[in-house]
């Protein structure tokens, strides 16, 4: 008589505490009502490079009386997540792009913000124009159709103002406005998903970033979370029209700024929460420079008159960061736990307020500026410097912040 095996595992069921753990643990995974923040998404975790947070952090300076919260607001619920702002060869502006599609132009007191361009046919005041609801996710749904405008440039040759659209790519309007014309939104015969930031060549070629080749704007945090690299630099040729891979395998690249010589560029790598420089001539030509570890998120870079570079930092980093990044494991049972993300991450101890940085050439620190409590700035994406004052961008709220420079305190 052939004898039965028992199945082992059945004792699992004797075991209500046991079982009951083990379902959890399999709804945890499934989240079948896609309560967690990977919404049921394809993630898939890696492990990348991060420096260590003792390092960075115990080498940042500080802004002990933290003079950026001393800012003033403008504009309040009058622009709606303002990423990059701009200035005319007339000295006119700020420009800047807004998350109903806009880009707008400031005309002064009496005329208040005018729409300057636009960056699809398909925009129509009834199914774009949200108001202060931009910044929320009523906007999310039709973000790909009316557009996101990020980065903005003005060519100083000929007034054109050229724009990277996070959906519809690299595009340029005349000095007048209008409808812009699509010049990049594909590179190698795929498409670019998600054009973030530029900067112009004084020999007209255009360097901009492409952020990822899984994920677009509106899915930007999974690429923070999966820690992905797919990211590029990328270069415009207008007289041939052609569109080329300067760099690939970036994490989050973000903001680019040449410098005054133009001899070579800064872009950020915000997944990493890094500043590199890539040479554009000399000995070095071709090769790429770390310069700088950051206490948080980086976003986009801007020069000032004196050669000096701004950079805007959402703070800030966690002793957790680093141990997510060297253990994807963590991260991928971590954030299939079935709760918001903002939960999650106070968990973790993360606290959003701002930091802006001043580097010069060399990538010394000139200035660092925090608002610690995050009363003027949560989430600030661009610093530009112009006539004294510091013009503070934000891609998530619906104004934005000048502070004169040097601080008056």
């Amino acid at each position: 008589m052939e004898k039965r095996i028992p199945f082992r595992d059945d004792r699992i069921l004797q075991h209500p505490f046991l079982l009951t753990f083990v379902l959890a643990l399999g709804f945890v995974f499934m989240d079948p009502f896609h309560v967690g923040p990977l919404g049921g998404r394809d993630y898939r975790p890696v492990k990348h490079n991060v420096a260590p947070y003792k390092q960075v952090m115990d080498s940042w300076p500080t802004d002990n009386r933290s003079r950026l919260g001393s800012g003033k607001l403008e504009f309040v619920d009058q622009v709606y997540g303002p990423e990059s702002l701009e200035f005319d060869l007339m000295g006119r502006g700020p420009y800047t792009g807004l998350a109903d599609g806009r880009v707008v132009r400031w005309m002064g007191d009496t005329l208040g913000w005018e729409t300057f361009a636009l960056v699809t046919p398909n925009w129509t005041e009834k199914l774009c124009a949200n108001g202060v609801a931009s910044t929320t996710s009523k906007q999310a749904k039709l973000e790909q159709r009316c557009g996101r405008p990020l980065g903005l440039r003005f060519d100083r040759n000929n007034g054109n103002l050229y724009i990277a659209d996070a959906y519809y790519g690299l595009m340029v309007v005349g000095p007048g406005g209008g409808l812009a014309t699509p010049l990049a939104t594909h590179v190698e015969g795929k498409p670019i998903l998600f054009a973030n930031d530029l900067d112009i060549h004084k020999n007209g070629s255009i360097f901009f970033t492409d952020t990822s080749k899984r994920y677009n704007r509106l899915d930007h945090f999974f690429i923070l979370l999966e820690g992905e690299a797919t990211g590029r630099l990328l270069r415009y040729d207008p007289p041939s029209k052609t569109t080329h891979i300067v760099l690939d395998g970036l994490a989050f690249p973000n903001g680019v700024q040449l410098s005054k010589d133009q001899s070579f560029l800064l872009f950020t790598e915000t997944t990493n929460c890094r500043l590199w420089k890539y040479w554009l001539e000399g000995p070095k030509m071709g090769l790429v420079e770390l310069v700088a570890d950051l206490p948080g998120y980086p976003d986009n870079v801007r020069l000032n008159d004196r050669g000096e570079f701004w950079v805007a930092i959402d703070c800030c980093r966690t002793p957790s960061q680093e141990i997510l990044s060297h253990n994807p494991w963590i991260k991928n049972f971590y954030f299939r736990l079935p709760f918001k993300m903002s939960f999650l991450a106070r968990m973790f101890g993360m606290e959003m307020y701002t930091v802006i940085s001043l580097f010069n050439e060399k990538g010394d620190i000139l200035e660092v500026l925090e608002d610690k409590k995050g009363e003027v700035m949560k989430l600030v994406s661009e610093v530009r410097e112009v006539n004294g004052k510091l013009w503070i961008g934000t891609v998530a709220h619906n104004h934005i912040a000048t502070l004169p420079y040097p601080p008056r305190i």
